[in-house]
């Protein structure tokens, strides 16, 4: 079976058939990446100067938008430039809710939004530590971002201007994965996430939860044999398309590609149409205890 889902939209917006927003929660929730190869992000005239590696600041591998705070990160604009390219950044990541909402309009009152990223600089080839290396198969899960079960949903647009796509690859399932790392997750020790939290390491508390989810996540990334024999599925995803997925149950890597758009969201469990579709629920049965 194929792990996408293809919707035949063009517009970020409602309104849309009852029975299509339904078949996109549940796919979206069961491991499918919905691809909408037509619905793409149009830029302004005077923000096609921002198709270029020079707005990175060097630091960061992404420019960095808050939409609640409204500020912008990790990037070397200044001035004008840098509120034009905050501003092309924001209606991005209301663009990317106003299309979650119309495609599962069941999650409007619980939605939360995370950060907003544009990554103008070319995935292949960008020096990176394994743990950090996206080009290897991996379920996000944040460090210093503890999110206590909530879901992580995204949102992305390839905006390419010189069409070349996006290319991923997408492994095995989720519960495939947490039943082969399961015994290599190390115990949480018994006051570190207050540690961690109190040092600031991390912004919130980490559960029982976010520890096995970063080590699902690193176990994989540092695991070469697994990296090269894990089965793979190849997907190009081409210029000017969008495409959403849970990225903290589906297996993914970025391989290639450069000047791409990204929405996180997160959504409580309980916002789901099936609970049992959730990383949170599947680690508490194979575990058999709560994690958060």
């Amino acid at each position: 079976m194929s792990p996408l889902t293809t919707l035949d939209a063009a517009q970020w917006d409602g309104p849309r058939d009852p029975a299509a927003t339904a078949r996109a929660a549940r796919e979206l929730e069961a491991g499918n990446v919905l691809f909408l190869p037509r619905l793409k992000f149009a830029l302004a005239a005077d923000e096609q100067r921002f198709l270029s590696p020079q707005w990175s600041d060097g630091k960061a591998k992404n420019v960095s938008y808050d939409p609640l705070a409204a500020e912008i990160r990790h990037t070397s604009a200044q001035d004008d430039d840098r509120r034009q390219l905050a501003a092309m950044m924001a209606r991005f990541a209301q663009q990317a809710r106003q299309l979650v909402l119309s495609l599962c309009p069941g999650y409007a009152p619980h939605l939360r939004w995370g950060l907003t990223s544009f990554r103008p600089v070319e995935t292949h080839g960008r020096e990176s530590s394994r743990k950090k290396d996206d080009t290897r198969l991996h379920v996000d899960a944040f460090a210093s971002r503890p999110n206590q079960g909530l879901r992580i949903l995204r949102v992305f647009c390839n905006v390419n201007p010189r069409g070349e796509p996006r290319v991923w690859e997408l492994g095995e399932p989720f519960d495939a994965v947490a039943q082969r790392f399961r015994d290599r997750v190390p115990p949480q020790w018994p006051g570190s996430a207050w540690l961690l939290e109190r040092l600031h390491v991390t912004k919130g508390r980490r559960s029982a939860y976010d520890h096995i989810m970063l080590n699902l996540h690193d176990k994989a990334k540092l695991d070469d044999a697994y990296q090269q024999a894990s089965p793979k599925t190849r997907i190009e995803f081409p210029a000017q398309s969008t495409w959403l997925v849970f990225t903290d149950r589906v297996m993914h890597a970025a391989l290639a590609g450069q000047f791409l758009f990204e929405q996180t969201f997160y959504l409580p469990v309980a916002a789901m149409q099936d609970e049992r579709y959730a990383p949170l629920r599947i680690l508490e049965e194979l575990f058999q205890r709560k994690l958060a």
